[in-house]
């Protein structure tokens, strides 16, 4: 058997995957404007996550202390979707529509 086949590796869980998702659809909630179609939203998440650390946890108590770093990470996970929102609003994978 392989490494890969030897370990379950699917239980390993980037918190910062969780926050920047969450971060998304609040700042999202203000910007009307911006496109939610699923490519549009995964460049969004996609762009963020590649500006913010990531943060692994693989028990539920190694979630318990990747809450608590939550809040050592939150303005970076702000920043990062902010940032996010607007170079995919400013520079969509795809045609505008009439709407936009």
């Amino acid at each position: 058997m392989s490494f890969r086949q030897n370990y379950d590796f699917s239980l390993l869980v980037n918190e910062s995957e969780r926050l920047t998702i969450d971060e998304l659809e609040k700042q999202l909630h203000d910007r009307p404007e911006v496109c939610r179609c699923e490519e549009c939203v995964l460049d969004m998440v996609a762009f963020a996550l590649n500006k913010v650390a990531p943060v692994y946890r693989v028990t539920l108590l190694g979630s318990i202390y990747a809450q608590a770093e939550d809040q050592l990470v939150v303005a970076e996970i702000q920043d990062a979707v902010a940032g996010a929102i607007q170079r995919v609003f400013e520079n969509p994978a795809h045609a505008r529509s009439a709407e936009s």
